[in-house]
């Protein structure tokens, strides 16, 4: 930005900074700590952590948190990241639901919203997302000026050249061009927008049934069905973004042999093994008054043998889905989540059954442990790691 002095490396301005952001660092990773602890902890001298404290107090990045005894009768200052200095904003758009929370750098939730979808429009759903997020900062007791990052995670693929989202057929409108300048004019600026199954991914690696796997997909199937992929800790997005993005794989007898030459806007394995589908293969065998898959899995539950089978039906569907990802990227684990995880109680044996009939490539798969929660702890997670970086940058500058 212009008139702003940027301290090079190898300056002592640049020194100070690094050595800020190392004891910032550390207080975030590790939590509160005394002056001698940092030291020991960054390799720093004792003289060089307390200037850094003191920069980053004034600069409200940490602050002291009570006392501790240092064992010889005298207590020494316990030092945090102050989790105030900044507030993310996470949303999980789905065709059925709105969720929003607002997290401080701490991880902690301070305001969380959850509304029915009920937007039949791009533009109305623009709206709608916005109001929910400016209740859910007033809910907060804040500002729109102290959220420092938005993270939206949708359905399809984001087009940094159309400013819109590709391959989300269950959204209306949402591949109109322009949608995410509309979405930041919502939202506010700092605005970062992702596929929902990827921050599904992100948020069961941090905190969910994924933790400490180095290759693994998490599958959510509700409305729609997607995948998010993770390789060594990052996200695997393709050469377009659109690795993950399952519902296309052919099942079956293709569209594309009535209608040549025309792409389907919605997938034939999604036609085949999304919420729906689960619904019509119970009627299909003489269930007539399931409305909805998650009666469907209720009644399975209850013994009812119409149910039982349309739930096997789906788990051999999905036992094809899993046996084609694992072709691919030979995943240690496999996830399910969106809306059928909950269902995976019913799901997992049938599941693995139907796995090693057909193949012998057979990864573990397991029930997503962030339930409904999973898209926004994602959220959370992507935005909190960009707001640390941003509020460091603009009060160190500041200060």
């Amino acid at each position: 930005m212009a008139g702003v002095e940027i301290p090079t490396v190898g300056t002592p301005a640049g020194m100070r900074k690094i050595n800020q952001r190392a004891v910032l660092d550390l207080l975030r990773r590790s939590g509160p700590a005394t002056r001698p602890q940092v030291a020991k902890d960054t390799g720093l001298s004792k003289p060089t952590v307390s200037q850094a404290l003191l920069a980053l107090e004034a600069a409200g990045l940490a602050r002291p948190t009570g006392q501790t005894s240092t064992g010889t009768g005298r207590s020494a200052v316990l030092y945090e990241a102050d989790p105030t200095a900044g507030y993310v904003l996470g949303v999980d758009i789905g065709r059925e639901h709105l969720r929003v929370a607002v997290s401080d750098l701490g991880r902690t939730l301070v305001a969380r919203r959850d509304e029915r979808n009920t937007a039949r429009s791009g533009a109305a759903l623009v709206t709608a997302v916005g109001k929910i997020a400016a209740a859910a900062v007033a809910e907060a007791g804040l500002s729109a000026g102290d959220i420092v990052v938005r993270v939206v995670g949708s359905p399809g693929v984001a087009d940094p050249d159309k400013r819109c989202f590709r391959h989300a057929p269950n959204l209306p409108g949402w591949g109109r061009a322009g949608l995410i300048d509309d979405l930041e004019a919502a939202l506010g600026p700092d605005l970062m927008v992702e596929n929902d199954a990827n921050l599904t991914a992100v948020g069961e690696w941090e905190s969910g049934a994924a933790r400490g796997a180095s290759v693994f997909g998490c599958i959510t199937i509700g409305t729609g069905v997607g995948m998010g992929m993770m390789v060594d800790g990052r996200v695997f997005r393709g050469a377009t973004g659109a690795a993950g993005e399952i519902g296309y794989l052919p099942y079956g007898r293709t569209r594309a042999a009535d209608e040549p030459g025309t792409p389907p806007a919605r997938g034939h394995l999604e036609e085949a093994t999304a919420a729906q589908s689960v619904v019509q293969g119970a009627r299909e065998l003489g269930l007539g008054t399931a409305k909805s898959a998650r009666e469907v899995f209720r009644l399975a539950r209850e013994g009812d043998e119409l149910a039982r089978r349309a739930v096997e039906t789906e788990a051999d569907r999905l036992a094809y889905t899993v046996a084609s990802v694992a072709a691919v990227i030979d995943p240690e684990l496999i996830v399910l989540g969106g809306g059928m995880g909950t269902a995976a109680d019913l799901l997992l044996e049938p599941i693995d059954r139907a796995l090693r009939a057909f193949t012998p490539l057979v990864p573990k798969v397991v029930q997503g442990e962030l339930g409904e929660d999973a898209v926004l702890t994602g959220a959370i997670s992507v935005g909190l790691r960009a707001a640390e970086g941003l509020v460091f940058e603009r009060r160190v500058g500041a200060a």
